[in-house]
């Protein structure tokens, strides 16, 4: 509950939903089991737009999608994140799946350190 816009409901769900944090050995492996990385789908020549691959655990999707929507007023990170996104040209849904992936991160590393959330290492 250290990390902005994650409230007492959305950590006992995660808490819940995740299983043991020893069995990711990086942030990345959660976030694949989470269903949020990007994938490209193309065949041959033709090419498609990438898009968030959605396998893995849709509850844990659900669960992120309202507090990635809602830090990007308050958390210093999302906020940051967003405004690079955005900067870039990209779609609002597009810096929204960036904020949850950030926050699944987020959670890694708290859950594997044991110690509360802290901005300033997030912006380096």
């Amino acid at each position: 509950m250290t990390i902005p816009g994650i409230g007492s409901t959305t950590a006992n769900a995660l808490l819940a939903e995740i299983p043991d944090i020893a069995r990711f050995k990086t942030a990345r492996q959660l976030v694949a089991f989470a269903g949020l990385v990007t994938r490209e789908q193309s065949s041959g020549t033709l090419q498609s737009k990438t898009r968030m691959s959605k396998f893995g655990s849709s509850r844990i999707r659900k669960l992120l999608y309202m507090p990635a929507v809602s830090t990007k007023r308050y958390n210093p990170v999302i906020i940051a994140l967003y405004s690079r996104i955005e900067g870039a040209g990209k779609s609002k849904m597009v810096a929204i799946g960036a904020a949850m992936r950030k926050l699944i991160h987020s959670v890694f590393g708290v859950l594997k350190s044991g110690k509360a959330f802290n901005a300033k290492l997030h912006l380096q």
